[in-house]
């Protein structure tokens, strides 16, 4: 008897490629940016979150959409820092989030008085890559303790990216790491990738970040 082989990711992927393009559609709808937010676990994608949402709640609205694997202490967290609902989607395992996870959050969000919407993806840099969940950009984070090589080591994720945060330069006296060595290495994958130099602790680098996403919310609005 013959055997009929069915590839199933294929029809995964497919599917939500088509839900990622009604998130675009909702989205342009109301002239909403929506940034994806993605990075390895501990490069400080919260923390920057956290500091963003004080510097810009009080000029724009602001949704969240967070993804963790088990736990909502992300969300959380950002809870603390708006008056806006932030959604948690707990995952149970799974290392991405899914375009079908993102539209169901939308449903709570009140589009027409948002100006843009973050979404903190699952700490990982290799799942995320591959799914399309609708969004204006995605940014990728890493952080000065975790090597140069990052970009060469997760070039997809690069690559789907169209800016970049290096975290954490605080610690450059600190550490043996070399940052024009890791842009070198970012911009070898990427050549177009815009470049963001941050410490969501000390506040270095937040205030140019914080224009980038008022320009955001501003590009989708005109």
């Amino acid at each position: 008897m013959a055997v009929r082989t069915i590839d199933v990711r294929e029809k995964v992927m497919a599917r939500n490629d088509e839900l990622a393009t009604e998130v675009r559609q909702r989205l342009a709808q109301h002239r909403v940016a929506a940034l994806n937010l993605v990075s390895a676990p501990g490069s400080g994608k919260t923390m920057l979150l956290e500091r963003t949402l004080e510097r810009l709640g009080g000029d724009l609205t602001l949704a969240v959409i967070t993804g963790d694997v088990q736990t909502q202490n992300d969300a959380d967290r950002l809870a603390r820092h708006t008056d806006q609902l932030v959604q948690a989607v707990v995952t149970g395992g799974a290392c991405h989030l899914d375009a079908r996870q993102v539209l169901t959050a939308l449903d709570a969000v009140d589009l027409a008085s948002t100006d843009l919407v973050f979404v903190e993806n699952v700490g990982n840099l290799v799942c995320p890559a591959s799914w399309d969940l609708g969004e204006t950009a995605k940014v990728v984070l890493f952080s000065v303790t975790e090597g140069e090589d990052k970009p060469l080591k997760y070039p997809k994720m690069f690559r789907q990216s169209r800016y970049a945060v290096l975290n954490k330069i605080d610690l450059l006296p600190h550490v043996p790491f070399d940052l024009d060595l890791a842009v070198r290495h970012a911009h070898t994958v990427n050549p177009a990738l815009e470049f963001f130099f941050t410490s969501a602790l000390t506040g270095e680098g937040l205030d140019d970040w914080c224009a980038f996403v008022r320009r955001c919310a501003r590009s989708a609005r005109n």
